[in-house]
């Protein structure tokens, strides 16, 4: 009887541990799907929120900087002031976050020069200014209470003597092509 239990509970585990449907890796891979969600960091100041929203730039420098903004602590430096300001600097560029005297988050304006362009921004370029050399870039990224201001890249292009600035937005859409 004792046998005939412990043949039953075996059995009963081996047929439950094979009941599984496996699917082959090629199948798990191609039926995943990525999804990228916004980056947004919120943090509490009291009874309201900070909302900072970071650029996706492709420039490594401009990614460290946005995330020692991110990591930052405010603490209490903004009591007893009507506006805080902390600006931030790199190489490339600078960060400047303007907060209220109760530590919220109004103001973010970051100003880069000569950082890796997004490959959109490349591709547009050279499709509409063929036998054009990329000679420097802005790049101006403006927010105010979690609302995107201005966000785009002020380039000069050359060819031989002719200079032309361009304003381009991150999409790679050409705003303005003035002639210099």
């Amino acid at each position: 009887m004792k046998s005939f239990i412990i043949v039953l509970l075996f059995l009963g585990f081996a047929t439950s541990s094979y009941s599984q449907k496996k699917q082959s890796k090629e199948k798990e891979e191609s039926s995943m799907e990525m999804i990228n969600l916004p980056e947004i960091v919120i943090k509490r100041a009291g009874a309201d929120f900070s909302v900072y929203i970071p650029d996706k730039s492709p420039d490594n420098s401009v990614k460290r900087l946005e995330e020692k903004f991110i990591a930052y602590d405010l603490g209490k430096d903004y009591e007893g002031t009507e506006e805080y300001l902390l600006t931030m600097q790199v190489k490339k560029g600078t960060l400047a976050a303007t907060y209220d005297e109760k530590g919220k988050l109004i103001r973010v304006v970051e100003n880069y020069k000569n950082i890796r362009l997004p490959s959109r921004v490349i591709f547009s370029i050279y499709k509409a200014f063929p036998e054009w050399t990329i000679v420097n870039d802005k790049f101006l990224y403006t927010q105010e209470e979690a609302d995107i201001i201005k966000k785009q890249y002020n380039i000069k292009i050359k060819k031989g003597k002719e200079v032309r600035k361009l304003v381009v937005h991150p999409d790679g859409e050409i705003v303005k092509g003035l002639n210099k």
